[in-house]
């Protein structure tokens, strides 16, 4: 989450703005290295079995490093989705961006609008939704336990100042 206005354009300054993008552990620089230390290892393997007069087992070991490679590139895909969540005192406007680049947007009146939080005891928060005039869309299902908890307490505690005059 960022507290910044870039990407959302609105008539009046956002009392809150949240970038949210799903969480991934390794950067380029982890999946680069990964990359290299399993290629050398499917590599080195498929000289074990070459020179042992098995070769047709090298296929194998070729297709598992395409199928993880493969795995990898639509997680790292997945990762370029984000949403931005803009609330001012006139307007919440989410945006959704896919990663494949399709954008849609939702406006909601703040003062129509309701934000439903679902949680399970042992798990926590389970599902985010923002709804009004008819209208629902969820918010941050993407997101881990700890930024689905942060996201709901800081745009709950700005939606109640907005429907309070503040």
């Amino acid at each position: 989450m960022s507290d910044g206005n870039d990407d959302i354009n609105l008539n009046e300054r956002p009392v809150f703005f949240a970038e949210l993008r799903p969480h991934r552990s390794l950067g380029r620089k982890g999946h680069l290295i990964f990359f290299l230390v399993a290629g050398a290892l499917t590599i080195a393997h498929m000289a074990v079995f070459l020179i042992s007069g098995a070769w047709p087992i090298m296929m194998f070991f070729g297709a598992d490093f395409l199928i993880l490679f493969m795995a990898f590139w639509f997680n790292n895909r997945a990762a370029r989705a984000r949403e931005l969540v803009a609330l001012s005192r006139t307007s919440i406007l989410v945006r959704k961006l896919a990663p494949s680049g399709r954008e849609t947007a939702h406006d909601f009146n703040p003062f129509w609008a309701r934000f439903h939080v679902s949680r399970r005891r042992e798990v926590g928060i389970t599902d985010m939704a923002i709804s009004g005039q008819g209208r629902r869309t969820d918010v941050g299902g993407f997101l881990h336990r700890e930024d689905r908890e942060r996201f709901a307490t800081e745009f709950a505690g700005a939606l109640a100042r907005v429907k309070r005059g503040h």
